[in-house]
């Protein structure tokens, strides 16, 4: 399937939003100005990405023998809305600065606060509207899905494997926050990575890949042996998927990142990639990463120096391969899963997608 079907999919998946801001533009227009605060940081977010869980949803379906229409599009446009939901949340949470290179919206709206020499604390007022912006997307994911166009006992099926994704995503996003308070201190390394492979799995393999593509999937009534094969392909897809983004997050260029050089470094996430580090620092170096990892201000040199660390100790390359690895086993569950020819071509081409990036 050529890269061309994927690029227009993203440009019809982009029309749809357009047209769901105009309807929520409208809706809102009666409670004032203040709305376009509250919207436009939703739809600035909404604007980039790559669209990833609106096309797993759509090549589910398509895979199962379902045809393409403009419903089955604006279907699979809600789980971008869910993804904003989840970053806008997420970035409160974590304090983050930038989003996909823009101020992120409790920081924008902060900006707002003072600009208009409002009264109170300009970040907590950011951060209650981003709050409210990511519930907004919530709202909004339901609202799409069921108005999409889909003929209702489709979307009947497809609603049990949406509920179960938005549900353990909050978990797994609650299982990421209960981690970092945790420590790894005295845990062997095959425990430090079988934590962070869950975490991996609940917030972030799960609802980028594998549930889009069963919900899709069981709209368009595939087969159990189907449903199978392709949870086991989004599984393994979607750890790859972040483990490449855990690689990013420690030396991705900013200007394709759209993030800070070394934002997971300074926000300590406890990823794969240090667990494989922890295994082969001496004492010395173990003080030293205590001191720098996870500290929002560290400076240049220790930056440096903890991306040099996670080179020398062989944890890239044992990232690296298991990226591989999973990425092969994605390939594998494809084999006799019963999908059409089409949505196959186009689930192995979004192993290179998912995979081989930069942003």
């Amino acid at each position: 399937m050529p890269t061309a079907d994927l690029d227009d999919l993203r440009s019809r998946v982009q029309h749809a939003l357009d047209q769901e801001r105009r309807t929520q533009e409208a809706i809102l227009a009666p409670l004032g100005p203040e709305m376009a605060d509250l919207l436009d940081p939703v739809f600035a977010l909404l604007s980039g990405g790559k669209r990833l869980r609106a096309g797993f949803f759509y090549w589910g379906y398509r895979a199962a023998g379902g045809a393409d229409s403009d419903a089955l599009v604006r279907a699979a446009t809600s789980l971008e809305v869910f993804q904003a939901a989840a970053l806008l949340h997420d970035d409160v949470m974590d304090d983050s600065d930038v989003r996909r290179g823009m101020p992120a919206a409790h920081r924008r709206l902060a900006e707002v606060h003072r600009e208009r020499g409002l009264s109170g604390d300009p970040e907590r007022y950011g951060e209650a509207g981003a709050i409210l912006a990511g519930d907004l997307c919530l709202n909004w994911t339901d609202e799409i899905y069921s108005t999409s166009g889909l003929p209702a006992e489709e979307l009947a099926r497809g609603r049990r494997v949406l509920d179960t994704m938005r549900t353990q995503l909050m978990g797994g996003q609650y299982l990421d926050v209960a981690e970092a308070a945790q420590t790894w201190d005295g845990l062997p390394t095959a425990d430090r990575i079988a934590r962070a492979r869950k975490v991996i799995r609940y917030k972030s393999a799960k609802y980028t890949i594998e549930h889009p593509l069963l919900i899709g999937a069981t709209c368009a009534g595939a087969s159990e042996p189907a449903l199978a094969a392709l949870s086991d392909y989004g599984l393994a897809l979607g750890e790859a998927f972040q483990l490449r983004d855990d690689l990013l997050g420690v030396f991705g260029d900013p200007d394709e990142t759209g993030k800070p050089a070394g934002d997971d470094l300074r926000e300590g996430k406890r990823t794969v990639l240090i667990a494989y580090l922890l295994e082969g620092l001496s004492p010395a170096d173990a003080t030293r990463f205590r001191d720098a990892f996870g500290d929002p201000d560290i400076s240049p040199e220790d930056l440096t120096w903890l991306r040099e660390q996670c080179v020398r100790s062989g944890a890239v390359d044992q990232t690296e391969k298991l990226i591989t690895a999973q990425a092969d086993a994605a390939r594998r569950a494809l084999d006799h899963a019963g999908l059409t020819d089409t949505g196959r071509a186009a689930l192995l081409e979004l192993i290179g997608l998912a995979t081989a990036r930069s942003s």
